[in-house]
């Protein structure tokens, strides 16, 4: 519909208005174009810096690429071990980085574990 086509149009306008932004909890835009290949429907695209492919969501759930321990949850099952040190500095980090996103009044409209990104200096982003 033409409601939810404005919506995307919108959502990757204020995606790219991220792109002048830089803050070491939010991942920098690079480059963007409107071009699309002809008879593709697409808005167009975002390069983004790569931050590597391990997220909360891995670190939570147990597929953890990072600096996350194993333990034996008791039922011969390993579980990752996030330390209450670890888990406030990643509060930390994220609360940084939606609280210098909303002072530019950007808000992050799918914030979860998966989007939450743990660079290899423990960051997230």
């Amino acid at each position: 519909s033409s409601k939810n086509s404005l919506a995307s149009r919108q959502s990757f306008w204020a995606e790219l208005n991220v792109a002048r932004l830089d803050h070491q909890n939010v991942v920098r835009v690079i480059a963007a174009s409107t071009c699309s290949p002809a008879g593709q429907d697409s808005l167009g695209t975002i390069i983004m810096e790569y931050v590597g492919n391990s997220t909360l969501h891995h670190v939570i759930y147990g597929t953890n690429w990072g600096p996350t321990k194993r333990k034996d949850d008791g039922f011969g099952c390993g579980q990752e071990s996030l330390s209450l040190a670890q888990s406030l500095r990643y509060s930390c980090d994220i609360v940084a980085g939606l609280v210098f996103l909303h002072s530019h009044l950007i808000v992050h409209l799918d914030l979860k574990p998966a989007n939450i990104f743990i660079t290899e200096q423990n960051i997230c982003k």
